[in-house]
Protein backbone atom coordinates (compact mmCIF):
# COMPACT_ATOMS: atom_id res chain seq x y z
CA UNK A 1 0.00 0.00 0.00
CA UNK A 2 1.24 3.54 -0.89
CA UNK A 3 0.87 5.14 1.96
CA UNK A 4 1.87 9.17 0.76
CA UNK A 5 -1.77 9.46 -0.83
CA UNK A 6 -3.55 7.82 2.08
CA UNK A 7 -5.87 9.99 3.75
CA UNK A 8 -4.70 11.15 7.88
CA UNK A 9 -6.47 12.10 10.79
CA UNK A 10 -4.57 15.29 12.05
CA UNK A 11 -6.16 15.91 15.47
CA UNK A 12 -9.33 15.45 13.60
CA UNK A 13 -8.22 17.66 10.67
CA UNK A 14 -9.25 15.53 7.98
CA UNK A 15 -6.07 15.30 5.09
CA UNK A 16 -6.36 14.26 1.99
CA UNK A 17 -3.18 12.93 1.79
CA UNK A 18 0.07 12.36 3.73
CA UNK A 19 1.94 15.19 1.73
CA UNK A 20 2.29 18.99 3.54
CA UNK A 21 3.68 22.04 2.00
CA UNK A 22 6.55 22.70 3.86
CA UNK A 23 6.74 26.81 4.92
CA UNK A 24 8.46 28.90 1.87
CA UNK A 25 9.23 32.86 2.26
CA UNK A 26 8.45 34.56 -0.97
CA UNK A 27 8.50 38.03 -0.30
CA UNK A 28 5.95 39.06 -2.23
CA UNK A 29 3.55 41.18 -0.16
CA UNK A 30 4.21 44.98 -0.40
CA UNK A 31 2.73 46.09 2.53
CA UNK A 32 3.26 43.11 4.64
CA UNK A 33 -0.68 42.04 3.46
CA UNK A 34 -1.67 39.29 1.55
CA UNK A 35 -3.45 40.06 -1.57
CA UNK A 36 -5.29 38.44 -4.37
CA UNK A 37 -2.05 36.82 -5.84
CA UNK A 38 -1.12 35.38 -2.40
CA UNK A 39 -5.03 34.16 -2.53
CA UNK A 40 -4.26 32.15 -5.41
CA UNK A 41 -0.92 31.18 -5.33
CA UNK A 42 -1.89 29.22 -2.29
CA UNK A 43 -5.43 27.92 -3.76
CA UNK A 44 -3.46 26.48 -6.91
CA UNK A 45 -1.51 24.76 -4.40
CA UNK A 46 -4.53 23.12 -2.42
CA UNK A 47 -4.16 19.67 -3.56
CA UNK A 48 -1.40 18.92 -0.93
CA UNK A 49 -2.53 17.03 2.44
CA UNK A 50 -1.81 20.05 4.53
CA UNK A 51 -0.45 23.79 3.40
CA UNK A 52 1.92 25.34 6.04
CA UNK A 53 2.17 29.26 5.09
CA UNK A 54 5.20 31.32 5.03
CA UNK A 55 6.24 32.69 7.94
CA UNK A 56 4.06 35.49 9.36
CA UNK A 57 5.51 37.73 11.45
CA UNK A 58 3.70 38.29 14.63
CA UNK A 59 5.01 41.88 15.67
CA UNK A 60 6.94 44.27 13.59
CA UNK A 61 9.95 43.36 16.37
CA UNK A 62 9.70 40.26 14.60
CA UNK A 63 10.14 40.97 10.86
CA UNK A 64 13.76 40.00 9.35
CA UNK A 65 12.94 40.11 5.89
CA UNK A 66 11.11 42.74 3.52
CA UNK A 67 7.62 41.76 2.54
CA UNK A 68 6.59 39.53 4.41
CA UNK A 69 2.56 38.92 5.08
CA UNK A 70 2.32 39.33 8.67
CA UNK A 71 0.23 38.48 10.91
CA UNK A 72 -0.75 41.00 13.72
CA UNK A 73 -3.11 43.71 11.91
CA UNK A 74 -6.79 43.86 11.45
CA UNK A 75 -5.84 44.44 7.66
CA UNK A 76 -3.41 41.51 7.71
CA UNK A 77 -5.95 39.34 8.92
CA UNK A 78 -8.46 40.28 6.27
CA UNK A 79 -5.54 39.81 3.54
CA UNK A 80 -5.05 36.28 5.29
CA UNK A 81 -9.07 35.52 5.74
CA UNK A 82 -9.00 35.36 1.35
CA UNK A 83 -5.96 33.19 1.50
CA UNK A 84 -8.01 30.83 3.84
CA UNK A 85 -11.05 31.07 1.83
CA UNK A 86 -9.59 29.98 -1.41
CA UNK A 87 -7.73 27.21 -0.35
CA UNK A 88 -10.71 25.69 2.18
CA UNK A 89 -13.24 26.24 -1.65
CA UNK A 90 -10.31 23.99 -3.29
CA UNK A 91 -10.80 21.41 -0.30
CA UNK A 92 -7.51 22.04 0.92
CA UNK A 93 -6.26 22.50 4.53
CA UNK A 94 -3.55 25.34 5.72
CA UNK A 95 -1.80 25.99 8.84
CA UNK A 96 -0.58 29.47 9.63
CA UNK A 97 3.30 29.68 10.41
CA UNK A 98 4.05 32.29 13.14
CA UNK A 99 7.54 33.86 13.32
CA UNK A 100 9.92 36.05 14.84
CA UNK A 101 13.03 36.11 13.93
CA UNK A 102 15.03 37.65 17.03
CA UNK A 103 18.24 38.86 15.92
CA UNK A 104 18.20 37.80 12.40
CA UNK A 105 16.82 41.40 11.59
CA UNK A 106 18.42 45.09 10.57
CA UNK A 107 17.55 47.78 12.58
CA UNK A 108 15.68 48.93 9.27
CA UNK A 109 13.62 46.69 9.53
CA UNK A 110 12.69 47.10 13.62
CA UNK A 111 10.37 50.13 15.24
CA UNK A 112 11.89 53.07 15.56
CA UNK A 113 15.19 51.94 14.49
CA UNK A 114 15.90 50.20 17.54
CA UNK A 115 18.16 47.29 17.86
CA UNK A 116 16.81 43.32 17.29
CA UNK A 117 15.74 40.91 20.19
CA UNK A 118 17.33 37.83 21.37
CA UNK A 119 18.41 35.86 24.08
CA UNK A 120 21.40 37.73 23.75
CA UNK A 121 23.96 40.46 22.63
CA UNK A 122 25.80 38.47 19.99
CA UNK A 123 25.39 39.06 16.71
CA UNK A 124 24.58 36.57 14.21
CA UNK A 125 27.65 36.00 12.40
CA UNK A 126 27.61 34.89 8.37
CA UNK A 127 23.47 35.89 8.91
CA UNK A 128 21.56 38.32 6.71
CA UNK A 129 18.28 40.04 6.69
CA UNK A 130 16.69 41.17 3.98
CA UNK A 131 16.21 45.15 3.86
CA UNK A 132 16.88 48.17 1.64
CA UNK A 133 20.36 48.90 1.47
CA UNK A 134 22.47 52.33 1.32
CA UNK A 135 21.10 52.63 -2.30
CA UNK A 136 16.99 52.13 -1.55
CA UNK A 137 17.19 48.26 -3.05
CA UNK A 138 15.49 45.64 -1.31
CA UNK A 139 19.35 43.48 -1.11
CA UNK A 140 20.58 40.80 1.73
CA UNK A 141 22.17 42.85 4.38
CA UNK A 142 24.45 41.84 7.21
CA UNK A 143 21.95 41.29 10.27
CA UNK A 144 22.55 43.94 13.61
CA UNK A 145 23.91 43.54 16.69
CA UNK A 146 21.02 42.49 18.90
CA UNK A 147 19.84 43.58 22.11
CA UNK A 148 18.62 40.83 24.87
CA UNK A 149 15.51 40.88 26.16
CA UNK A 150 15.09 41.66 29.53
CA UNK A 151 13.31 39.27 31.65
CA UNK A 152 10.29 40.48 32.29
CA UNK A 153 10.23 41.37 28.31
CA UNK A 154 9.90 37.47 27.19
CA UNK A 155 6.22 37.42 28.31
CA UNK A 156 5.75 40.35 25.63
CA UNK A 157 6.72 38.25 22.95
CA UNK A 158 5.01 35.41 24.28
CA UNK A 159 1.66 37.75 24.04
CA UNK A 160 2.37 38.64 20.48
CA UNK A 161 2.24 34.69 19.80
CA UNK A 162 -0.91 34.29 21.63
CA UNK A 163 -2.68 37.45 19.66
CA UNK A 164 -1.04 35.91 16.09
CA UNK A 165 -2.99 32.74 16.67
CA UNK A 166 -6.48 34.34 18.19
CA UNK A 167 -6.00 36.46 14.36
CA UNK A 168 -5.06 33.21 12.64
CA UNK A 169 -8.15 31.37 13.94
CA UNK A 170 -10.38 34.52 13.29
CA UNK A 171 -9.08 34.32 9.42
CA UNK A 172 -10.04 30.85 9.11
CA UNK A 173 -6.38 29.38 9.17
CA UNK A 174 -7.07 25.03 10.86
CA UNK A 175 -4.30 25.83 13.21
CA UNK A 176 -0.63 27.57 13.80
CA UNK A 177 2.68 26.46 13.79
CA UNK A 178 4.90 28.21 15.84
CA UNK A 179 8.36 28.65 13.53
CA UNK A 180 11.28 27.27 16.40
CA UNK A 181 13.52 26.04 14.27
CA UNK A 182 16.29 27.76 11.84
CA UNK A 183 18.28 29.48 14.29
CA UNK A 184 15.41 32.44 14.79
CA UNK A 185 14.23 33.73 17.98
CA UNK A 186 13.37 30.36 20.31
CA UNK A 187 16.77 28.73 18.97
CA UNK A 188 18.65 31.62 20.10
CA UNK A 189 17.25 30.44 23.67
CA UNK A 190 17.41 26.79 23.23
CA UNK A 191 21.02 26.67 22.07
CA UNK A 192 23.22 26.62 24.70
CA UNK A 193 26.44 27.63 22.78
CA UNK A 194 24.18 30.95 21.71
CA UNK A 195 21.71 31.49 25.15
CA UNK A 196 24.17 33.61 27.70
CA UNK A 197 22.07 34.55 29.93
CA UNK A 198 22.13 33.83 33.81
CA UNK A 199 18.34 34.42 34.72
CA UNK A 200 15.73 31.61 34.43
CA UNK A 201 15.73 31.70 30.83
CA UNK A 202 19.29 30.55 30.64
CA UNK A 203 21.75 28.04 31.75
CA UNK A 204 20.10 24.65 31.82
CA UNK A 205 18.00 22.53 29.69
CA UNK A 206 14.96 23.26 31.32
CA UNK A 207 15.86 27.13 31.73
CA UNK A 208 16.67 26.86 27.74
CA UNK A 209 13.00 25.75 27.19
CA UNK A 210 11.35 27.82 29.23
CA UNK A 211 10.39 30.64 26.21
CA UNK A 212 9.00 28.13 24.11
CA UNK A 213 7.17 25.67 26.35
CA UNK A 214 5.89 28.78 27.80
CA UNK A 215 4.65 30.28 24.64
CA UNK A 216 3.46 27.06 23.48
CA UNK A 217 1.13 26.37 26.21
CA UNK A 218 -0.38 30.15 26.62
CA UNK A 219 -1.02 30.01 22.25
CA UNK A 220 -2.79 26.05 23.30
CA UNK A 221 -4.92 27.73 25.99
CA UNK A 222 -5.94 30.66 23.81
CA UNK A 223 -6.47 28.32 20.74
CA UNK A 224 -6.58 24.68 22.01
CA UNK A 225 -3.63 22.37 21.41
CA UNK A 226 -5.33 20.41 18.60
CA UNK A 227 -4.67 23.55 16.43
CA UNK A 228 -1.07 24.04 17.54
CA UNK A 229 2.29 22.56 16.70
CA UNK A 230 5.69 23.05 16.57
CA UNK A 231 8.76 23.51 13.72
CA UNK A 232 12.14 22.75 15.07
CA UNK A 233 15.08 21.74 13.37
CA UNK A 234 17.51 19.87 15.60
CA UNK A 235 21.16 20.03 15.20
CA UNK A 236 20.97 23.13 12.26
CA UNK A 237 23.59 25.61 12.05
CA UNK A 238 21.42 28.34 9.98
CA UNK A 239 22.48 31.64 11.33
CA UNK A 240 24.98 31.09 13.45
CA UNK A 241 23.58 28.28 15.55
CA UNK A 242 26.78 26.07 16.61
CA UNK A 243 27.23 23.08 18.48
CA UNK A 244 27.11 22.73 22.16
CA UNK A 245 27.84 19.89 25.34
CA UNK A 246 24.09 18.82 25.67
CA UNK A 247 22.79 18.96 22.01
CA UNK A 248 21.13 15.63 21.74
CA UNK A 249 19.90 15.59 25.55
CA UNK A 250 18.27 19.07 24.73
CA UNK A 251 16.39 17.91 21.67
CA UNK A 252 15.05 15.11 23.20
CA UNK A 253 14.27 16.97 26.40
CA UNK A 254 11.64 19.07 23.46
CA UNK A 255 10.72 15.84 22.25
CA UNK A 256 9.30 14.60 25.83
CA UNK A 257 7.90 18.19 26.67
CA UNK A 258 6.18 18.88 23.34
CA UNK A 259 4.51 14.85 23.34
CA UNK A 260 2.93 15.93 26.94
CA UNK A 261 0.94 18.48 25.28
CA UNK A 262 -0.75 17.10 22.50
CA UNK A 263 -0.01 19.48 19.81
CA UNK A 264 -1.51 18.96 16.33
CA UNK A 265 2.04 17.67 15.28
CA UNK A 266 6.07 18.65 15.44
CA UNK A 267 7.69 19.91 12.34
CA UNK A 268 11.33 18.88 11.70
CA UNK A 269 13.42 20.95 9.30
CA UNK A 270 16.33 19.12 8.08
CA UNK A 271 18.69 21.68 7.10
CA UNK A 272 20.59 19.45 4.43
CA UNK A 273 18.56 21.17 1.62
CA UNK A 274 20.96 24.47 2.10
CA UNK A 275 24.34 22.49 2.10
CA UNK A 276 24.06 22.35 5.93
CA UNK A 277 24.72 19.08 7.86
CA UNK A 278 21.30 17.38 8.45
CA UNK A 279 19.50 15.64 11.36
CA UNK A 280 21.52 12.77 12.24
CA UNK A 281 19.58 9.48 10.66
CA UNK A 282 19.14 7.41 13.70
CA UNK A 283 17.50 11.03 15.46
CA UNK A 284 13.33 10.66 14.10
CA UNK A 285 13.88 7.12 15.45
CA UNK A 286 15.31 8.41 18.81
CA UNK A 287 12.94 11.04 19.08
CA UNK A 288 9.97 9.22 18.46
CA UNK A 289 10.56 7.19 21.09
CA UNK A 290 9.71 10.35 23.30
CA UNK A 291 7.11 11.85 20.97
CA UNK A 292 4.12 9.99 20.01
CA UNK A 293 2.13 12.43 18.19
CA UNK A 294 1.97 13.10 14.13
CA UNK A 295 5.60 13.73 13.20
CA UNK A 296 6.45 15.67 9.71
CA UNK A 297 9.87 15.91 8.08
CA UNK A 298 11.18 18.60 5.94
CA UNK A 299 14.52 18.03 3.69
CA UNK A 300 14.23 16.98 0.47
CA UNK A 301 12.24 14.43 -0.21
CA UNK A 302 10.74 13.12 -3.19
CA UNK A 303 8.13 10.37 -3.95
CA UNK A 304 10.25 7.15 -2.86
CA UNK A 305 12.25 8.63 -0.23
CA UNK A 306 8.86 9.78 1.21
CA UNK A 307 7.32 6.78 0.93
CA UNK A 308 10.08 4.34 2.47
CA UNK A 309 10.33 7.39 5.69
CA UNK A 310 6.83 6.90 6.09
CA UNK A 311 7.26 2.95 5.52
CA UNK A 312 9.52 2.83 8.28
CA UNK A 313 6.82 4.48 10.52
CA UNK A 314 8.38 7.55 12.29
CA UNK A 315 6.68 10.12 10.23
CA UNK A 316 3.30 10.70 9.93
CA UNK A 317 3.67 13.58 7.01
CA UNK A 318 6.09 14.26 4.39
CA UNK A 319 6.98 17.94 3.77
CA UNK A 320 8.00 19.10 0.75
CA UNK A 321 9.30 22.53 -0.08
CA UNK A 322 10.57 24.14 -3.28
CA UNK A 323 8.87 21.76 -6.26
CA UNK A 324 5.91 23.35 -5.14
CA UNK A 325 6.73 26.29 -6.39
CA UNK A 326 6.95 25.01 -10.27
CA UNK A 327 4.72 22.63 -9.36
CA UNK A 328 0.93 23.85 -8.28
CA UNK A 329 0.01 20.29 -8.99
CA UNK A 330 2.97 18.74 -7.77
CA UNK A 331 0.42 15.73 -5.68
CA UNK A 332 -1.01 14.88 -9.28
CA UNK A 333 2.61 14.64 -10.10
CA UNK A 334 4.17 12.40 -8.12
CA UNK A 335 1.63 9.98 -7.95
CA UNK A 336 1.35 9.62 -11.47
CA UNK A 337 4.63 10.19 -12.30
CA UNK A 338 4.49 13.07 -14.18
CA UNK A 339 7.65 15.17 -14.67
CA UNK A 340 8.25 18.35 -12.62
CA UNK A 341 9.31 21.72 -13.64
CA UNK A 342 12.29 23.37 -12.25
CA UNK A 343 11.33 27.20 -10.20
CA UNK A 344 12.71 30.24 -11.73
CA UNK A 345 15.15 30.74 -9.24
CA UNK A 346 15.77 34.68 -10.17
CA UNK A 347 11.67 35.06 -9.51
CA UNK A 348 12.18 32.82 -5.96
CA UNK A 349 11.42 36.40 -3.26
CA UNK A 350 10.55 39.64 -4.19
CA UNK A 351 8.47 41.84 -5.94
CA UNK A 352 7.86 39.90 -9.58
CA UNK A 353 3.79 40.03 -9.46
CA UNK A 354 2.54 37.13 -11.16
CA UNK A 355 5.93 35.98 -12.68
CA UNK A 356 7.94 32.74 -10.93
CA UNK A 357 4.48 32.88 -8.48
CA UNK A 358 1.09 32.12 -9.97
CA UNK A 359 2.15 31.74 -13.53
CA UNK A 360 3.10 27.94 -13.32
CA UNK A 361 0.57 25.82 -15.37
CA UNK A 362 0.10 22.44 -14.25
CA UNK A 363 1.22 19.24 -16.07
CA UNK A 364 -1.42 18.80 -17.82
CA UNK A 365 -2.46 22.31 -18.71
CA UNK A 366 1.56 22.60 -19.94
CA UNK A 367 0.21 19.63 -22.42
CA UNK A 368 -2.49 21.38 -23.59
Amino acid sequence: MTLLFEPYDLAGLPLANRIVMAPMTRARALDNIPDDQTALYYAQRANAGLIVSEGAPISKEGQGYLFNPSLYTKEQAEGWRKVTAAVHEKGGKIFAQLWHVGRVSHVFLQPDGGAPVSSTSTRAENSQAYAFGEDGKPQNVRTSTPRALQTDEIARVSHDFVAAARLAIEAGFDGIEIHGANGYIFEQFINGAVNDRTDRYGGSIENRLRFLLETVDAVCGAIGSNRVSVRISPFGRLNDMRPYADEAETWLSVARELDARKLAYVHLSDQITMGLEGIPADFPENFCRLYHGTLIAAGGFDRDTGEEALQKGHLSLIGIGRPFISNPDLVERLKNGWPLAEPDRETLYGQWGARGYTDYPTYQAERG
